[in-house]
C-alpha cells in the first residue's frame, strides 16, 4: 500500500514500540505533526516548554526504562536546540533517535530560512546520522536507527527528513510490532560489523577467573556499563562469592545497593575515602563497564599505580583508552558475568573488607553538624530517601547538589538516579524528570536541583503541570554557582566572579505562577514538614530548601592530584 513518508514515521515508529515522544512542532515537520494528531490514540506527544527540555526528557524516559527515547524538532533553531540533549545522551550512552525536518531538497545549501546542516552539527555527538533523500529510504532508515541506537554500546542517532520526504507516498510494507531490533538488520556490512558485539573465548574467560582468584586485594570499579547491560544481579552475585568491595562511578550510583557491606559508594574527586584508598592499596582493579573518566582518575599517572587493572566493556575503543590494562574481556557485560562466576572462587577477604570498612566511617565532619539558619545536604538527601521510599526515581541537575546527592543518597534500586555525567549539563533535570514521569506514570520522581541549574530550565515547570505530573523538585538554593564558587574559594583567591546568585526569581512565587504549590524551608524541620506534605498531595511541588553559600562537597581531589589526596576538612584560612 502507498502511504506518505508522515504515515510511514509513524508506522514505523508504532512498530519499534514506541508509545510516547516529546517534541515541538514548526513549519518543517508540520506534516509529521499532523499525522501524529490522526494518530493520538496510538502514540501520545508530549510538547516542552523548549527542545532542549524535550531531548532531555527523552533521554530520561530512556535511562528510567532501557527503551529507546524518541524527540522530535523542526528545521533550524528547532534542530539546534536538541543539540545539548544529543551530546548528554552521547556521553553517558543513552539510546535517543531524533527526528528533525529540513527545507524541501530544493533550498537545501541555499542559506534558506530555518535551514541548518544538522547532520553535519551532530556528526561527532550521535552515534550515526541519516539525511533521508527519498521516501522510498525512510522506512528503512527509521527502523535502522532504532537497530544502531540499542546495539552494543547504545547512543543517539539522528535522522533529518526534508519536508517534501514527509508529503512524497510510498510502498509500505509493514513488520510486526515490536520486533526485537538487530545489527544484522543492517544492510550497510560496514555498519553493521561494527554493531555486532564480539563475544570472548573460554580461554579469554578462564584467564580472566584465574587472574581474579589470585587477587588477594582486589576492588571492582563498576561504571554506567553494568545499568545499560542490566548487569546489577551478576555484579552483585560476583562481588558477594568473590568477597570483593564494589567502587562506583557517579553513573553506576543505583547499580549496586548502597546498603550493601561491599559497597563504597562512590570514587573519584569527590568520591568516599574507600573508594578512593581501596582502589589505590589494591592489587587488581576489576574494572565493569566504566571507561576511566578524569573525574574518577584524576592524575592517570598514579591512578592504581601499584595495582593490575583488568577491564570487561562492550566497546573496543574503551580498552587502553585511559587507563593502560594487564588484560581485558570485550562483549556484553552481563553474558560474560554469567561465564565468569562459576569461575571464581568463593572467597573470604575479611582482612582486606575490614580495612575498607574502617576507611568508609572516615566522613568529613561537615557532615554531623545541623546549622541552625539553612539546611545540610547530607541530611536533605537522607530525609527525601527516608520519606519518599527506595522505588522513588530521583534526577538532578549539574554541581554541588548532584554531587551531595551521589554522596548520600542510599540508592538501592536500579535506575533510579537519572543524571548527567559525562557532559555534565546544566538544566538536564528538569526534563529528565519528565521523561522518567511520562515513561512510568505509577512512579515517585523527585527531581533534586540546584538553583543555578533550575533557572536553566525552569520553563518546564509549565509541562509538569500542563501534563499534571506529580514531580517534587526540591531546589537546593545556596543563592550560587555553588561548584564554580567552591573552586572559586579554594583555587582562585575567594575571587567570586559572577557566581553569586542574588538575584531572582522567588522560587515558590514562580511555581504559583504555574499553578504549582510552592513551599519554602530554611531549617531541616521545616524542609521535613514541607516535603511531607508535598508527598501528601500527590501534586507536583517545588520546595525552596535553603543551604548555605559556603557549603562544600567533601572529600574533594584538586584537580590534578591523585585520587588518594582528598580534602577530607577545611582549614580556617579556607572559611575565612
Amino acid at each position: 500500500m502507498k502511504i506518505s513518508g508522515a504515515q510511514i514515521v509513524i508506522e514505523c515508529l508504532v512498530e519499534q514500540g514506541v508509545d510516547t515522544v516529546f517534541g515541538y512542532p514548526g513549519g518543517a515537520i508540520l506534516n509529521i505533526y499532523d499525522e501524529l494528531y490522526k494518530n493520538s490514540s496510538r502514540i501520545r506527544h508530549i510538547l516542552t516548554a523548549h527542545e532542549q527540555g524535550a531531548s532531555h526528557a527523552a533521554d530520561g524516559y530512556a535511562r528510567s526504562t532501557g527503551k529507546v527515547g524518541v524527540v522530535m524538532a523542526t528545521s533550524g533553531p528547532g534542530a539546534t536546540n536538541l543539540v545539548t540533549g544529543i551530546a548528554t545522551a552521547y556521553m553517558d550512552s543513552v539510546p535517543v533517535v531524533a527526528i528533525t525536518c529540513n527545507v524541501p531538497t530544493p533550498l537545501l545549501g541555499k542559506d534558506s530560512f530555518q535551514e541548518i546542516d544538522i547532520t553535519g552539527v551532530t556528526m561527532p555527538i550521535t552515534k550515526h546520522n541519516f539525511m533521508v533523500r527519498s521516501v522510498e529510504e525512510l522506512a528503512r532508515t527509521i527502523r535502522e536507527a532504532f537497530v544502531i541506537a540499542k546495539s552494543g554500546r547504545p547512543g543517539p542517532v539522528l535522522i533529518d527528513i526534508p519536508k517534501e520526504v514527509t508529503a512524497n507516498q510510498a510502498e509500505f510494507t509493514p513488520i510486526s510490532t515490536g520486533a526485537p531490533a538487530k545489527a544484522s538488520g543492517i544492510e550497510d556490512e560496514s555498519l553493521r560489523r561494527i554493531l555486532t558485539v564480539a563475544t570472548p573465548q573460554d580461554a579469554e574467560i578462564e584467564a580472566a577467573a584465574s587472574l581474579i582468584n589470585s587477587a588477594e586485594r582486589p576492588v571492582i570499579y563498576a561504571g554506567g556499563g553494568i545499568v545499560i547491560g542490566q548487569a546489577e544481579a551478576e555484579l552483585r552475585a560476583f562481588a558477594e562469592k568473590a568477597d570483593i568491595p564494589v567502587a562506583q562511578s557517579l553513573m553506576a550510583r543505583a547499580a549496586f545497593p548502597s546498603d550493601h557491606r561491599l559497597c563504597m559508594w562512590m570514587v573519584g574527586m569527590h568520591g568516599t575515602k574507600a573508594s578512593n584508598m581501596a582502589v589505590t592499596e589494591s592489587d587488581l582493579v576489576i574494572t565493569l563497564g566504566a571507561r576511566f573518566s578524569d573525574r574518577v582518575t584524576s592524575d592517570a599517572s598514579k591512578f592504581a599505580s601499584g595495582s593490575r587493572i583488568f577491564q570487561i566493556d562492550i566497546d573496543p575503543a574503551e580498552i587502553n583508552k585511559n587507563i593502560a590494562t594487564c588484560g581485558a574481556l570485550v562483549g556484553d557485560i552481563k553474558q560474560i558475568l554469567l561465564r565468569l562466576i562459576p569461575l571464581i572462587e568463593k572467597k573470604n577477604r575479611s582482612e582486606w573488607t575490614g580495612r575498607v570498612q574502617s576507611w568508609m566511617k572516615e566522613v568529613p565532619s561537615c557532615y554531623s553538624r545541623e546549622p541552625k539558619n539553612s539546611i545540610n545536604p547530607k541530611f536533605l538527601c537522607e530525609y527525601i530517601s527516608k520519606a519518599a521510599g527506595e522505588d522513588t526515581f530521583i534526577t538532578t541537575e549539574v554541581g554541588q547538589h548532584q554531587m551531595w546527592t551521589a554522596q548520600f543518597y542510599p540508592f538501592t534500586k536500579p535506575r533510579t538516579f537519572i543524571t548527567s555525567g559525562g557532559l555534565g549539563t546544566m538544566g538536564f533535570g528538569t526534563g529528565a524528570a519528565i521523561g522518567v514521569q511520562c515513561a512510568l506514570p505509577q512512579a515517585r520522581v523527585v527531581h533534586i536541583a540546584g538553583d543555578g541549574s533550575f533557572r536553566m530550565n525552569c520553563n518546564e515547570l509549565a509541562t509538569i503541570q500542563h501534563y499534571k505530573l506529580p514531580i517534587i523538585i526540591v531546589v537546593v538554593n545556596n543563592g550560587a554557582l555553588g561548584n564554580v564558587r567552591m573552586w572559586q574559594r579554594l583555587f582562585y583567591g575567594k575571587r567570586f566572579s559572577q557566581t553569586t546568585l542574588d538575584f531572582g526569581p522567588d522560587w515558590v512565587k514562580l511555581a504559583e505562577a504555574y499553578g504549582i504549590k510552592g513551599y519554602r524551608a530554611g531549617t531541616l524541620s521545616e524542609f521535613k514538614k514541607a516535603f511531607d506534605a508535598a508527598l501528601a498531595s500527590g501534586a507536583a511541588a517545588v520546595i525552596d530548601a535553603k543551604v548555605d553559600i559556603d557549603e562544600m562537597v567533601l572529600p574533594m581531589v584538586p584537580g590534578g592530584k591523585p585520587i588518594y589526596s582528598m580534602i577530607m576538612e577545611l582549614s580556617t584560612e579556607m572559611m575565612d
